[in-house]
């Protein structure tokens, strides 16, 4: 039929059991290609968006397509790298308030799922009379976890060398068959979540960062005059020292004068002066309530001779140095305010590190203020260069740290973090501590997304065009509509039962809930949705902070109900 092509040409093009590298990354690219477009199809306003990169590798996989054995393992998992990695730099400067604040409960929710997962499993075990064997193939799909689905096959094989009597099929072909219905399931159930819940995606927004000004409110500044005797003739470093306060004495104007200064810690309160403080609402409550009244003066706000500017820290000579340790009040006579850092606004107190991009607001006369941007750097082209070193030494550690096997009690082999989890928990370090002494974890955000969707987009195609190699042989061969029924059994129930208790009994906003729903079935696909769908990234924070931990859980679960039920 397709003689008249050149040979080259039929080569890399038409569908081969062997294919070439070359021909591998054109199906590969292809399949992005066509699959993006599908995303973009959308029914009653609903899209797939970078699910739809699944889906149409099965099809190619089912036409006949193959990829390059050494090939797909390369994409597969170099593309969940990239995009886990990018969740972790990109959660990783809050991941660690959130654990404190919401980690436990978050978790507790996440693992209960999955436990959740695992009863419904061993009912269909009791009441369909099917294999474990079968059984945990089609789990795996049905949550959409691969590493369970290599540690199920790893306890089988594990056991049929103990006892070579014992004969177990395959679970990839279950894998294969529940799959591509989990994705269709969980998606839906997000779909189905909104409605149920009857959702308003700008007021869910607007109480969560409102929950979060609660528990963690943003410095804020204020206007104060002098009337209190008691402080009157105290330096500021005094009356900070004795009220232990955690703010900053940004400004000063003496009554009468319209002059504005940026004071030094050693600078005498006289009365009548008006002052204008930064910190914590709480902190400026009790400063003021102890100084006096607050002011209406609007003089102080002059930027006539003292301003108020917003520099960069680009330069090594203040990276991971603290702003006690740069003493930028006692050599140019400034007040650094507040640090803006991953869209979290922090108060510049002395023990406060320093990391490569953060954005200092700092306050002073113009000669000094020119002076601290010599001293931080404050090249805007600079920030636009990706740091490549940190990003390459953070994924050779996240494989090193996915890689070390160890081993639990009960369990005939160990376990590992695999290429997921590892690469996510190193770079949520990286990016809270700022690097690696001189390597800079700072990315732009068009960065960031480009690696995480880049990433995910090579993961889809490559697990679409594997499922689909053997989607439709299996399908027939092992009763598909049947073993369907029992993923999505698999699928919806704990999905169902943590929605209900979430919103219902917790009370919790939904885009965590969103979070935790993708987080707890490990999906990039989900999660991906998601935050197109709902135009939100709110849900990355929730689904980074239980990732780790159910991806550990859903390896534990399928050798526990390997070893328990397969004799």
């Amino acid at each position: 039929m397709f003689d008249f092509l050149p040979l080259w040409f039929k080569t890399i093009v038409l569908p081969s059991e062997e294919p070439s590298v070359a021909g591998s990354l054109l199906l590969i690219f292809f399949t992005l290609f066509i699959g993006m477009l599908v995303g973009k199809l959308k029914i009653k306003k609903v899209s797939l968006s970078m699910s739809g990169i699944v889906f149409m590798g099965i099809l190619m996989g089912h036409l006949g397509y193959r990829l390059h054995a050494d090939t797909y393992e390369f994409l597969r998992d170099f593309g969940l790298i990239l995009f886990v990695y990018a969740i972790g730099m990109q959660v990783g400067p809050s991941f660690f308030t959130q654990l404190r604040q919401d980690g436990l409960l978050y978790n507790s929710i996440a693992i209960g799922t999955v436990l959740m997962g695992g009863i419904c499993t061993i009912i269909l075990f009791y009441t369909t009379h099917t294999g474990i064997d079968n059984l945990v193939g089609i789990l795996a799909g049905a949550v959409t976890n691969t590493p369970s689905l290599g540690a199920a096959k790893a306890s089988l094989n594990d056991i049929k060398h103990q006892f070579p009597e014992l004969i177990f099929a395959d679970p990839t072909n279950a894998y294969a068959i529940a799959y591509p219905f989990g994705i269709i399931g969980i998606i839906g159930m997000m779909i189905f979540a909104g409605k149920l819940f009857k959702v308003n995606i700008e007021n869910e927004t607007a109480a969560f960062q409102k929950q979060v000004q609660d528990k963690h409110p943003a410095p804020e500044a204020a206007k104060c005059r002098v009337t209190q005797e008691a402080v009157i003739g105290k330096s500021i470093e005094e009356f900070i020292q004795q009220n232990q306060l955690k703010l900053i004495v940004s400004r000063i104007k003496h009554s009468g004068s319209q002059v504005v200064e940026s004071p030094s810690d050693s600078y005498v309160f006289k009365e009548r002066d008006v002052l204008k403080l930064v910190g914590l609402p709480t902190e400026i409550e009790k400063a003021i309530s102890l100084l006096g009244y607050r002011s209406s003066d609007l003089f102080i706000e002059s930027e006539d001779l003292t301003k108020s500017t917003i520099y960069l820290v680009t330069r090594k000579s203040a990276v991971n140095k603290t702003i006690g340790q740069l003493n930028l009040s006692a050599q140019f006579h400034v007040k650094v305010t507040r640090v803006f850092r991953a869209g979290i606004e922090l108060l510049a107190h002395s023990e406060l590190v320093l990391h490569y991009g953060d954005r200092l607001r700092v306050v002073g006369t113009e000669k000094d203020l020119k002076l601290v941007a010599e001293l931080i750097g404050n090249s805007e082209k600079k920030l636009q260069q990706p740091q490549f070193l940190s990003i390459f030494i953070g994924i050779v550690l996240g494989i090193l740290v996915g890689s070390i096997p160890f081993f639990l009690p009960g369990l005939s082999i160990p376990v590992k973090l695999g290429m997921a989890a590892g690469p996510l928990l190193v770079a949520i370090l990286i990016s809270r501590f700022g690097g690696i002494r001189s390597l800079h974890s700072f990315l732009q955000q068009s960065a960031l997304l480009f690696m995480k969707d880049f990433g995910i987009s090579l993961f889809f195609a490559a697990i679409g065009i594997h499922a689909g190699e053997s989607f439709y042989q299996s399908f027939i061969s092992y009763h598909g509509w049947v073993w369907v029924g029992y993923g999505l059994f698999i699928t919806l129930t704990p999905i169902l039962l943590m929605l209900l208790v979430s919103r219902y009994w917790l009370k919790l906003n939904f885009l965590p809930i969103m979070g935790l729903l993708a987080g707890s079935h490990t999906d990039p696909a989900a999660l991906d949705f998601c935050t197109n769908y709902y135009r939100s990234d709110l849900p990355l924070q929730a689904y980074a902070t239980v990732y780790p931990l159910v991806t550990i859980a859903r390896i534990i679960l399928a050798q526990i109900l390997v070893i328990y039920f397969a004799f």
